[in-house]
């Protein structure tokens, strides 16, 4: 499983930030490279951090929360080798599930 969503800024981060895990973490995960540069792998939460900060002072904020989000999902499946042509919509056509020949 891949989740990602977002943190207010108390208790085990002192800022708001976004965040993104796998569970059961797949091994490589956590060594895969993500976007965008401000984006990190905490050890202490286990998850892929981005600092709200960095979203809201890119020049481009969707772009910068999209990129970290696709990149994270992309580090979970990789690592975890699904299906990911089972799994995901057809190139261009967001919301239309591939058929899989039977």
């Amino acid at each position: 499983m891949s989740s990602a969503g977002f943190w207010p800024g108390s208790g085990a981060i002192d800022y708001p930030a976004f965040y993104s895990y796998a569970y059961p973490e797949p091994a490589g995960f956590r060594a895969s490279g993500v976007r965008p540069d401000a984006a990190f792998f905490s050890e202490a939460l286990g998850e892929f951090i981005l600092p709200y900060d960095a979203v809201r002072t890119s020049a481009r904020p969707e772009q910068a929360l999209l990129d970290f989000l696709q990149s994270t999902y992309e580090a979970a499946a990789n690592a975890a080798k699904w299906d990911r042509d089972a799994l995901e919509c057809a190139p261009g056509k967001p919301g239309v599930v591939r058929q899989i020949p039977s």
